[in-house]
């Protein structure tokens, strides 16, 4: 602050000093390391457990450490297990099929996506148009699921097409039967397909949908970055001028379908996940204890960023306990103070 004229600097200090920071204003503790003098505590709290699968149970097809075990030692201590996850390319069908080869003992019930929740969003809103699909087959496997028509998976290269804007609108063909467009990760994003998303959602009344805003995908076994379904809804939202509404985690659309299914209470469930910026603040959200594991995509490195920031939105990224990986949970619950 600057002295007005004829106002001390030290006077300007001095009243400074009296003034105790905001709570919001402060610096946040660090996540708890889940240790042998919190493992009762910590399994006290909590009867249900959701779990996120890429980065936490897995990297790519392979299991993480022993996490599946990990998983296995909590449902013999009589908690209750669901698998949720943003990643949209598969169906709960397929989830079943990777489960079998990892060796994850899981049912399809368990298994939410936010493909799933996607389908299970458009039924409860008694929709009866078609759905044109920025994505994948998962999503159009859950739309079958559910028995509703939609197009648009399949690549869009406008055949005879050379992007001549004059041309374009000549070539191109709105479907009148579209009442909205869900956007997923898409392989084949293209122009063609931002511009009929953008053009459907144009139309009064057409719902936007996305899975999810993820950055990009844990794959640490390379030095490639992959990008997540977040670039390709951002792009159609740009365009679209309109915000979409998410599936996915972070949003609380993803517990609302689990906790309406199988009555869960969030004071009594735990989130598991390795991606603070989704996971952790879907966890805080929703009012569960969180848990995170450094196997995926956030490091300690950013934990401490977060707490030493002194940003609130900041500090709800830090979770209530974290572990190097989910195996690292084994030999606590082998601990005779624990059983």
């Amino acid at each position: 602050m600057v002295p007005r004229p004829g106002q001390p600097e030290s006077r300007i200090q001095t009243h400074h000093s009296s003034v105790s920071t905001p709570t919001w204003r402060r610096m946040a503790a660090l996540p708890k390391l889940l240790d042998k003098s919190n493992i009762k505590h910590f399994l006290d709290s909590f009867d249900t457990v959701l779990t996120d699968c890429d980065g936490v149970l897995w990297n790519g097809d392979y299991i993480i450490g022993q996490a599946n075990d990990a998983l296995n030692q909590l449902r013999a201590l009589g908690k209750k297990v669901f698998f949720i996850t943003n990643n949209s390319t598969k169906s709960r069908d397929t989830y079943l099929a990777k489960f079998e080869r990892l060796d994850i003992i899981g049912s399809k019930e368990e298994i939410v996506s936010s493909s799933y929740v996607m389908a299970q969003y458009l039924k409860q809103q008694n929709f009866n148009k078609k759905v044109y699909v920025v994505g994948n087959k998962g999503m159009s496997d859950e739309l079958d699921n559910v028995g509703i028509a939609h197009m648009g998976v399949e690549p869009d290269p406008l055949v005879g097409c050379v992007f001549d804007l004059k041309d374009i609108k000549d070539v191109v063909e709105l479907d009148p039967e579209v009442g909205a467009v869900a956007v997923g990760f898409d392989g084949t994003f293209s122009f063609p397909k931002i511009l009929r998303a953008a053009s459907y959602l144009n139309k009064p009344g057409c719902l936007f949908i996305a899975t999810n805003t993820d950055e990009r995908f844990p794959i640490q076994s390379s030095k490639l970055i992959f990008p997540g379904t977040g670039c390709m809804v951002r792009c159609v939202e740009t365009v679209a001028m309109r915000p979409p509404t998410i599936m996915g985690k972070p949003s609380k659309m993803m517990f609302s379908v689990i906790s309406e299914q199988h009555q869960l209470q969030p004071s009594r469930t735990i989130v598991i996940g390795d991606n603070c910026k989704t996971d952790i603040v879907f966890g805080k959200n929703c009012g569960l204890h969180t848990m995170m594991v450094l196997s995926g995509i956030t490091q300690m490195k950013e934990l401490e960023e977060y707490a030493a920031n002194q940003d609130e939105e900041k500090h709800k990224r830090l979770p209530d306990y974290y572990l190097p990986q989910l195996e690292d949970l084994i030999p606590l619950l082998n601990d005779e103070n624990c059983k």
